[in-house]
């Protein structure tokens, strides 16, 4: 009779165990890879689209200094009521007329010391800087889904040993019991059986709870639901030590660039602050038509002029005015070399939490082979009366505790991986060959450029990219 519950005892954990490792397996047919992931946050992120209308408002800046330089054409009507009291000696005499005038009036730019060139200048490198600072929202949208699809799968792979953890511990209660019947245990060994089952369940629930929230923070980050998560991402290829890292990234690094073309715009801004200051030239010219109300007299009137102005004294605005832009540059160089120091210590952070997470999986490799062997030893001893309940449940605790930090290792790795290209600058959809359309953000720079006029052909072609964009 004990022999044959010895047996069954045997086989319901083998039964069990076989169920733990078919559930660890990996799966074979998959719907969403890391690759959808990406693309999906890539196509529906709201931050990028944010950041991009940003740049297309630094595009027209540009246009908008280019504008200044060419001649402004207005048309003008004025409606104007006169009254002149005259006096000849001693007799006053008063005389009020009304007058129309229609007509237009053009004024054009002729000198101003090179300042609204340094104004077109520093534009244009504030487009190089946003360009810039696009791209490393993208590395931020991309990176963001990395992490959510890795915190996907590690729950899911969580929730899978958790089921498994109670089959066992269900098998093991059901041992318990048949050998309670015959007299080889106490009912303490039942009871113990039954706490560890318990508690199993109860952690289910969190592993469970866990997923749901991390298929939420999966939605908000790529635009969708996850499917059939695929399993593990194939790692990149990283840098071949920490010091080529660093020397990429100070190179290409997108903040570095982005703080690097700020830095160039603000001694533009100084210069043509200085600028502004000197002398300026301008050119006015009016033509147009003046009726006499009361007569039926017509005037075609015209006039041009040369204006010529130089800044004296405006109540200390004017020096305020440059020591302020020096200031805003000054600032903008040490923010330089703030986002240099930062990207060396990211860079080196991400390199050391890769090589980490390396040795950590190496171990816990290790560590689930131990605890396997170990679990299996303990509990054919146990059949034979040489271990007792709590050895096996302690076995397959330990077990349990060795897989879990199998998989958090894995996730920790692949993170880290993706951690260390974002740290260098190499997280964007170009970079990692997304199959998206990679929005080009020289098309609307080119088109705008010019400050084309509303009637113009450039201007159409315009309006039909920003229809293509779904802003018209």
């Amino acid at each position: 009779m004990r022999r044959a519950v010895k047996n069954r005892f045997s086989r319901t954990i083998l039964a069990a165990m076989g169920i733990a490792v078919f559930g660890m397996m990996p799966r074979v047919a998959a719907a969403d890879n890391l690759a959808d992931a990406l693309i999906g946050a890539y196509n529906t992120s709201g931050l990028l689209e944010q950041n991009r209308a940003l740049l297309r408002a630094a595009d027209e800046d540009v246009a908008i200094s280019v504008a200044a330089l060419r001649p402004i054409i207005d048309w003008t009507a004025r409606v104007q009521r006169n009254l002149v009291e005259n006096r000849t000696g001693g007799l006053v005499s008063d005389s009020q007329t009304s007058t129309f005038f229609t007509g237009i009036s053009l004024q054009q730019l002729l000198y101003d010391g090179g300042a609204s060139q340094l104004a077109k200048s520093a534009a244009q490198e504030t487009v190089l800087a946003t360009r810039q600072s696009l791209l490393q929202v993208e590395q931020s949208v991309l990176f963001t889904a990395v992490s959510a699809y890795m915190n996907v799968l590690l729950q899911e792979e969580n929730v899978v040993l958790r089921q498994n953890n109670v089959r066992v511990l269900g098998e093991e209660l059901r041992a318990s019991q048949d050998r309670f019947e015959v007299g080889e245990v106490t009912r303490t060994d039942v009871a113990l059986s039954e706490s560890r089952l318990a508690g199993a369940r109860a952690n289910l629930a969190d592993a469970q709870g866990a997923l749901i929230t991390a298929r939420a923070v999966y939605v908000n980050a790529v635009g969708n639901e996850p499917g059939k998560i695929a399993g593990q991402p194939r790692l990149p290829q990283r840098p071949a030590s920490i010091d080529a890292a660093v020397a990429f990234g100070v190179r290409n690094h997108p903040s570095i660039l982005a703080a690097q073309h700020q830095v160039k715009a603000a001694n533009l801004t100084v210069e043509r602050t200085r600028k502004s200051l000197g002398p300026n030239v301008t050119l006015r010219a009016d033509i147009g038509l003046t009726n006499t109300y009361g007569n039926s007299n017509y005037n075609d009137t015209a006039s041009a002029g040369v204006l010529f102005t130089q800044p004296v004294y405006a109540g200390g605005r004017l020096a305020a005015t440059i020591r302020r832009s020096m200031a805003t540059r000054d600032s903008i160089k040490a923010n330089l070399l703030n986002v240099n120091k930062d990207v060396i210590q990211a860079i080196n952070e991400a390199y050391v939490r890769f090589e980490t997470a390396g040795a950590s999986l190496t171990a816990s490799n290790e560590r689930v082979r131990a605890a396997q062997v170990a679990f299996d030893g303990i509990r054919e001893e146990a059949t034979l009366g040489a271990r007792t309940t709590l050895d096996v449940l302690t076995a397959e605790q330990e077990l349990l505790d060795a897989q879990t930090a199998q998989i958090s290792a894995r996730a920790e790795r692949s993170l880290a991986a993706y951690q260390l290209l974002s740290s260098q600058g190499l997280l964007t959809a170009e970079r990692l060959g997304l199959a998206v359309q990679i929005y080009d953000p020289t098309l609307y720079y080119n088109l705008v450029k010019g400050a084309p006029a509303k009637v113009s052909k450039q201007s159409k072609d315009l309006d039909r990219v920003l229809e293509a964009l779904g802003k018209k």
